[in-house]
């Protein structure tokens, strides 16, 4: 497999394969697997309904053990409280490289039942152990749960003509808080220290938990918020087009109205990558009604969280994302196949940087 091809499979082979394989069938399965969802909703009966994300497990040595497990723990709620659901339960399989201590794995594991301790969430269950072919950064995959009443969750199918669309934070977070932190001497050479130095302190940024808790506290559905969805691989506009896909709407953005930081065009620039189009862990795309928009902005900026009014949805037209350039024309954005950050990291290693 070569760089290009690191990261998610293409749209195509999920459409293809994915998702016309999917096992039985079940009564019970309101939201199934579909591009650009983040969740399942699993039926419980007696007016309760479950919710239910997965996404890998990753040690970055280069990072440390609990700025990983941090992250880790944050990428899978941040996808999971894009429900308006708080998390509650979690499994974890971790599947460890030799050469992985014990040492710095006690180290990381702790830390992960500590961040789970402090998002409210419970270790239920899971597996772990070393095994040949194993190495990081992927070391296996998390499971979170959490229980809601029926028809109380958002879905990004959700969205609605006329709704407002909003980003929090800005463009290439955790792209940004990572390059700088596995890269330091390289990034500092060509950056200077203070440029370094606040990229890496994005990290604490990569995670949306409290973006869509605070969003969604003023209303969901009818009353404020109608559906979120985190950017990650692909960027804010490959977490945009996966809403259009997601909801069959029209979204029209304006791609200058979505933040993008001194750092982070520094640090884009390094390593020839597009802000909008790379790993945005902690940006958070949020579609809620025109009335309610204010509302949404002010709990957000009181919980400090920065955000900006980037476009809508549109009632009438051909569906999918579209950029709204000079004069108000608007042209159809389509995604890369495969997330150009993995590519850039494989060159820089390849290169020798530290």
């Amino acid at each position: 497999m070569s760089a290009l091809e690191l990261g998610k499979v293409s749209r195509k082979f999920l459409r293809e394969v994915v998702m016309k394989n999917t096992g039985a069938r079940s009564p019970a399965s309101l939201v199934g697997p579909s591009l650009g969802f983040d969740n399942a909703i699993i039926s419980l009966g007696r007016d309760r309904a479950m919710v239910i994300t997965s996404d890998p497990l990753s040690i970055i040595p280069s990072l440390g053990m609990k700025e990983s497990a941090w992250l880790t723990v944050h990428e899978l709620a941040s996808d999971f409280t894009t429900s308006a659901v708080p998390p509650e339960f979690a499994v974890f399989n971790f599947n460890l490289p030799p050469a992985l201590t014990m040492d710095d794995f006690g180290s990381y594991f702790r830390e992960v039942s500590s961040e789970c301790r402090r998002l409210g969430i419970s270790i239920v269950g899971g597996h772990t152990g070393k095994y040949l072919g194993c190495d990081f950064t992927i070391v296996g995959g998390g499971f979170l749960m959490g229980s809601t009443k029926e028809g109380r969750y958002l879905t990004p199918a959700m969205a609605r003509g006329g709704d407002s669309v909003i980003i929090t934070k800005g463009a290439a977070i955790e792209t940004t808080a990572v390059l700088a932190r596995v890269f330091p001497e390289s990034v500092t050479a060509e950056l200077g220290r203070s440029v370094r130095r606040k990229a890496a302190d994005y990290l604490p940024s990569c995670s949306t938990v409290k973006d869509a808790l605070s969003a969604s506290s003023v209303g969901i559905k009818g009353d404020g918020v109608s559906s979120m969805h985190d950017a990650t691989e692909g960027g804010v506009l490959g977490g945009l087009y996966e809403l259009a896909e997601a909801s069959g709407r029209r979204i029209e953005v304006d791609p200058l109205k979505i933040f993008v930081s001194d750092e982070t065009r520094k640090i884009c620039s390094l390593f020839r990558l597009d802000p909008l189009t790379t790993l945005s862990e902690g940006a958070l795309i949020i579609t809620c009604s025109k009335k309610k928009t204010d509302q949404v902005r002010r709990k957000l900026s009181r919980a400090g969280i920065q955000s900006y009014l980037v476009g809508e949805v549109v009632k009438e037209g051909p569906s999918g994302l579209w950029l709204i350039g000079n004069e108000r024309r608007a042209k159809r954005y389509f995604p890369p196949y495969y997330d150009p950050y993995w590519n850039a990291y494989s060159r820089a290693v390849k290169k020798g940087w530290l």
